[in-house]
């Protein structure tokens, strides 16, 4: 199983993301909420709104999350895949049932 960490500029950005993937059998479950950034950027320090969408998946699903994000997001956000060495049996074989492998 794999898990994604991305970050979005709303939430409206991150429910589409969301449901283009869980249409697409991508993903099997997707969680999003809002939060503060505080980053670098070009030489200053910035703060802004941004919210977190993760994404979980099985193994083998990044070309299709991520060219799936890129329809959806045309600036520098963040995704991070997220190894899970363990998780509950039944909720593994859900998601294995929700998402083919690729």
């Amino acid at each position: 199983m794999k898990m994604f960490y991305v970050t979005v500029s709303d939430q409206e950005v991150a429910k589409k993301i969301s449901l283009d993937l869980l249409e697409n059998k991508f993903a099997a479950c997707t969680n999003w909420f809002p939060m503060t950034s505080a980053y670098r950027w070009e030489g200053e320090i910035k703060q802004a709104n941004e919210v977190v969408l993760i994404i979980k998946t099985r193994d083998g699903m990044r070309k299709e999350i991520e060219k799936t994000i890129a329809q959806h997001v045309n600036y520098t956000n963040f995704i991070a895949e997220i190894d899970v060495n363990s998780v509950n049996s039944d909720y593994l074989q859900w998601l294995q049932t929700e998402v083919p492998k690729s």
